[in-house]
């Protein structure tokens, strides 16, 4: 394990006074929890900025909640609009550029935008020496050799906001030494279909998919959890975040989804991070790093809890999870090739063009025409993403009159 850090870097800063705070992707899911968590301690935080793509309603309530410096939409003819319905004094800015201005604002910058598009953000936050607030898991997954620099700049750090890897950041900031590591466990619910052979789920619909039972999130990411890929892209992300060897990672269903991630030591002995599912809590720890929040989010009730399940996940159903270790294992391009043909695969199977258990073919298709070239840039990652999403849409093409 490298010294990827759960613990403190030497280069946080604590503010004097409340954290300003940059939310991209501030409609969202997370963007609105992230809301709920500031307005909770209002003496803590303060917005500087938020930045949505087009949901100008949302935003510009957000905006006369929280009266934040600036407000940006991405989709740049929303401009006029948004200016009309925000609080007077507040700055307006549109268009993509506008976007990834913003994640250069604030102490910490919570990145809450869904899929590739995020990437921009990551890398603007990180090289301005930002905290980042992760919640997009993609931009780190595809552009990992262009974010390892970016993170390198002096001031910048990442703090996870998905439940697992928040977990894993709450148990290794205890002061371990990193050969004492034996391997990192992240737990998964097992998503709607836990239990279901390929033949039961040949036909699931959409509906069907999007019915989480214990997590509320977006579309994609609720179908990514259906699919289990949601967990390969994590072990990805554990392995970027960390540091570890993939030979160190294990992934566990474990359907309550309380025990969030593990620890296990050389010793034997395992740590836990452990809450009922609420996302706020790991929004929170974010926003507040290296100091906690005074608002407890999924306290458990132990008098109720009752019991705890763990066990391995079924990989000749749920085959995306192998086919992102694989592409992990293989590094360079291949991750991002991944990330494209999954995001376009489901895109098509929430648009009807195609069945669940076509997911996994079309990444499986992708993958396979994946040429390794070297990622010395953005640039080779944009391409990297092209490429992977055009091989995708031929495979939901074929695919689709397959079916």
């Amino acid at each position: 394990m490298s010294e990827r850090p759960g613990r403190p870097r030497a280069g946080t800063v604590v503010p004097d006074g409340p954290v300003g705070v940059s939310l991209v992707g501030s409609t969202g899911s997370i963007g609105r929890q992230a809301v709920e968590v500031i307005q909770a301690e209002p003496d803590r935080y303060r917005v500087v900025a938020l930045a949505a793509s087009h949901s100008v309603d949302a935003l510009a309530a957000q905006a006369r909640a929280l009266h934040p410096e600036i407000v940006v939409v991405a989709e740049a003819s929303l401009g006029p609009l948004l200016a009309a319905t925000v609080p007077p004094g507040t700055e307006v800015a549109c268009g993509p550029e506008a976007l990834v201005a913003v994640a250069r604002l604030g102490d910490v910058v919570v990145n809450g935008v869904v899929g590739f598009a995020g990437l921009s953000a990551t890398l603007a936050a990180l090289e301005s020496g930002r905290r980042l607030a992760l919640a997009n898991k993609e931009s780190l997954i595809a552009g990992a050799p262009v974010v390892q620099r970016a993170r390198a700049t002096p001031g910048a750090e990442i703090i996870p906001v998905d439940s697992e890897h928040c977990a894993l950041h709450q148990c290794l900031r205890a002061g371990h030494v990193p050969d004492e590591v034996a391997r990192l466990v992240l737990t998964a619910s097992g998503g709607p279909f836990r239990g279901r052979s390929r033949t039961e789920l040949a036909g699931v619909g959409v509906d069907e998919a999007l019915a989480h039972p214990t997590w509320q999130m977006g579309p994609k990411i609720t179908v990514d959890s259906s699919t289990l890929m949601n967990k390969g892209l994590e072990v990805i992300e554990a392995h970027e975040l960390f540091g570890v060897d993939y030979d160190k990672v294990t992934v566990v269903i474990h359907p309550q989804s309380v025990v969030h991630s593990m620890v296990e030591f050389v010793d034997g002995a395992t740590m836990a991070q452990m809450s009922m599912p609420d996302m706020r809590l790991p929004i929170s720890y974010a926003l507040g790093y290296p100091n906690r929040g005074t608002r407890a989010f999924g306290a458990i009730d132990w008098a109720t809890l009752g019991r705890l399940d763990f066990e391995l996940p079924d990989r000749d159903v749920f085959g995306c999870l192998a086919l992102a270790e694989e592409a992990g294992r293989a590094g360079g391009v291949a991750p991002a090739w991944l990330n494209a043909a999954n995001e376009v695969a489901v895109a098509a199977f929430l648009g009807g063009a195609i069945s669940w258990t076509t997911i996994v073919e079309v990444v499986a298709d992708t993958l396979q025409a994946c040429e390794q070239v070297p990622v010395e840039s953005v640039e080779d990652v944009i391409e990297a993403d092209r490429r992977g999403r055009e091989r995708a849409g031929q495979a939901v093409t074929m695919r689709g009159r397959a079916a």
